[in-house]
Protein backbone atom coordinates (compact mmCIF):
# COMPACT_ATOMS: atom_id res chain seq x y z
CA UNK A 1 0.00 0.00 0.00
CA UNK A 2 1.30 3.18 -0.96
CA UNK A 3 0.61 6.72 0.87
CA UNK A 4 -1.70 7.80 -1.15
CA UNK A 5 -3.78 4.67 -0.95
CA UNK A 6 -3.82 4.73 2.65
CA UNK A 7 -4.99 8.46 2.30
CA UNK A 8 -7.29 7.46 -0.12
CA UNK A 9 -8.89 4.65 2.42
CA UNK A 10 -8.32 6.59 5.59
CA UNK A 11 -11.04 9.13 4.07
CA UNK A 12 -13.01 7.11 3.21
CA UNK A 13 -13.55 4.89 6.21
CA UNK A 14 -13.34 8.08 8.44
CA UNK A 15 -15.88 9.71 6.19
CA UNK A 16 -13.66 12.71 5.38
CA UNK A 17 -12.01 14.49 2.33
CA UNK A 18 -8.92 13.40 1.37
CA UNK A 19 -7.30 16.69 2.03
CA UNK A 20 -8.14 15.97 5.45
CA UNK A 21 -6.94 12.67 5.43
CA UNK A 22 -4.04 13.89 4.53
CA UNK A 23 -3.62 16.59 7.42
CA UNK A 24 -4.31 13.64 10.07
CA UNK A 25 -1.18 11.17 8.14
CA UNK A 26 1.21 14.17 8.12
CA UNK A 27 0.53 14.87 11.82
CA UNK A 28 0.39 11.39 13.11
CA UNK A 29 3.92 10.87 11.04
CA UNK A 30 5.22 14.52 12.27
CA UNK A 31 4.49 13.84 15.83
CA UNK A 32 6.19 9.94 15.42
CA UNK A 33 9.03 11.76 14.14
CA UNK A 34 9.76 14.47 16.86
CA UNK A 35 9.05 11.34 19.47
CA UNK A 36 11.81 9.64 18.54
CA UNK A 37 13.96 12.62 17.63
CA UNK A 38 13.92 13.13 21.78
CA UNK A 39 14.79 9.68 22.36
CA UNK A 40 11.58 8.87 23.65
CA UNK A 41 8.70 5.78 22.38
CA UNK A 42 6.11 5.97 21.11
CA UNK A 43 3.83 2.91 21.71
CA UNK A 44 0.47 2.47 20.25
CA UNK A 45 -1.45 -0.24 22.27
CA UNK A 46 -2.48 -3.58 19.97
CA UNK A 47 -0.18 -2.00 17.14
CA UNK A 48 2.97 -1.60 18.10
CA UNK A 49 6.02 0.73 19.53
CA UNK A 50 8.23 2.84 17.70
CA UNK A 51 11.74 3.81 19.17
CA UNK A 52 15.33 4.40 18.15
CA UNK A 53 17.88 2.79 18.92
CA UNK A 54 22.57 3.19 18.38
CA UNK A 55 24.12 1.40 15.98
CA UNK A 56 27.84 1.25 17.09
CA UNK A 57 30.72 2.23 14.59
CA UNK A 58 32.01 -0.87 12.61
CA UNK A 59 34.29 -1.97 9.49
CA UNK A 60 32.64 -3.58 6.95
CA UNK A 61 33.69 -4.89 3.81
CA UNK A 62 33.30 -3.45 -0.04
CA UNK A 63 32.19 -6.54 -1.59
CA UNK A 64 33.45 -5.88 -5.15
CA UNK A 65 37.14 -4.55 -4.02
CA UNK A 66 37.22 -6.69 -0.73
CA UNK A 67 38.52 -3.21 0.82
CA UNK A 68 37.79 -2.36 4.40
CA UNK A 69 34.96 0.46 4.78
CA UNK A 70 34.41 2.61 8.14
CA UNK A 71 30.40 2.75 8.59
CA UNK A 72 30.23 5.39 11.26
CA UNK A 73 28.00 5.11 14.49
CA UNK A 74 24.32 6.06 14.04
CA UNK A 75 20.78 6.60 15.52
CA UNK A 76 18.19 4.02 13.60
CA UNK A 77 14.88 3.92 14.11
CA UNK A 78 12.61 0.92 15.39
CA UNK A 79 9.03 -0.57 15.15
CA UNK A 80 8.40 -3.54 17.23
CA UNK A 81 5.00 -5.21 16.56
CA UNK A 82 2.18 -5.36 19.29
CA UNK A 83 0.51 -8.40 19.94
CA UNK A 84 -2.50 -7.54 18.26
CA UNK A 85 -0.99 -6.79 14.75
CA UNK A 86 1.38 -10.03 15.40
CA UNK A 87 -1.65 -12.25 15.88
CA UNK A 88 -3.43 -10.48 12.63
CA UNK A 89 -0.95 -11.00 10.51
CA UNK A 90 -0.09 -14.62 11.29
CA UNK A 91 -3.49 -15.91 11.11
Amino acid sequence: MTKTQLISQMAKDAGITKAQAAEAYASFTDNITETLKKGEKATLIGFGTFSVSQRDARTARNPRTNEPIKVPARTVARFKPGKALAEAVNS
